[in-house]
């Protein structure tokens, strides 16, 4: 009899081991869902959707300016904040020389890409216009970064090509952006039919709703909105309101909770009426930035001294509040 109860116990704690070892790989998957989950993405009216046309929201991590901060490039990082919930590494590469451009970074970003296809993350690959302003200046440096990677990635699942991350100065959408954009659209498209391109907007990617005036033709293209919610509040919470009905297909490449500097003051409340708004709207949203730089909007902590294998103690304060949105 004892020994009946025994085997009967037994089984029963097989029976739940086995159990919790589905939910666990179940809670997993809803941590991040993987390029094997949603496959390809495409645009689809104004949503980016999975490979069965349903909308999703990406939820990501941009580095820091890799020249920079190259050291946070490995699959130990990338793969604490995949379970975290993160589903999108968005990899920085600054197209001014000032501010850290060179074509020997090529092989860093090279390396990013492969440690998050290995993990089954989406990757951004950012040309990250900022203190050259207008897309024009490295027109020529562009084309030949995109033919590049567009060559090479293009048969992954995995990929976004970002072409211009935050137009700004005297800068227009028909004058500047969007010829630029064209160009770079149909260099990317000879080598590359498939991949969403995003295009950034005027004003540090700010005025949506000038470009959903007069978008692009192209398929499969997307546009950068970003904000920093201490500074960027319910005005350009309307401009996105604004573009979405209009059918403007975006994405939040780049946001903190801090001011425009990336530094200052934390604006929780702001945030957390921009993440709701993101939700509601299925609209992906990836945060700046992976690094320990002493400011605000860095996600790891400055004292903290890892490079990979991060846990939420190794969050900063706008880390740890962004978190929370990554497991929603």
């Amino acid at each position: 009899m004892n020994n009946r109860k025994q085997r009967f116990s037994f089984c029963i704690i097989l029976f739940m081991m086995a159990i919790l070892g589905i939910g666990f790989a179940a809670n997993t998957a809803r941590a991040a869902a993987s390029v094997e989950k949603w496959g390809r993405l495409s645009v689809k009216g104004a949503n980016i959707v999975n490979q069965k046309g349903k909308k999703i929201q990406l939820k990501g991590v941009s580095t820091h300016g890799i020249a920079w901060f190259p050291q946070y490039v490995n699959q130990s990082c990338f793969k604490s904040f995949k379970k975290m919930g993160v589903n999108t590494i968005r990899i920085a590469f600054y197209s001014d020389p000032a501010s850290g451009y060179t074509t020997e970074l090529y092989g860093k970003i090279e390396e990013g890409v492969k440690h998050a296809t290995d993990l089954g993350m989406y990757v951004i690959l950012d040309w990250h216009i900022l203190n050259d302003g207008n897309p024009k200046i490295h027109q020529k440096e562009a084309l030949k970064f995109f033919t590049r990677f567009a060559k090479k990635y293009r048969k992954q699942k995995n990929i976004l090509y970002e072409i211009c991350n935050e137009p700004n100065g005297d800068v227009t959408w028909e004058r500047d952006i969007r010829p630029y954009a064209n160009k770079v659209i149909n260099r990317i498209r000879k080598y590359d039919k498939k991949n969403i391109i995003i295009v950034g907007t005027p004003t540090w990617s700010q005025d949506v709703d000038v470009v959903a005036e007069k978008p692009l033709k192209q398929k499969n293209i997307a546009y950068s909105l970003h904000f920093y919610a201490a500074t960027h509040q319910d005005w350009n919470q309307d401009k996105f309101r604004q573009a979405y009905r209009r059918g403007l297909p975006m994405l939040v490449t780049e946001f903190n909770i801090c001011d425009a500097s990336g530094n200052g003051r934390m604006d929780k409340g702001s945030a957390d009426k921009w993440m709701k708004l993101l939700r509601k709207y299925k609209i992906g949203h990836v945060a700046w930035n992976i690094s320990n730089k002493n400011e605000t909007s860095a996600l790891i902590k400055p004292n903290c001294k890892k490079t990979g294998g991060f846990s939420k103690g190794n969050l900063s304060p706008s880390g740890k509040w962004i978190a929370k949105w990554w497991k929603k």
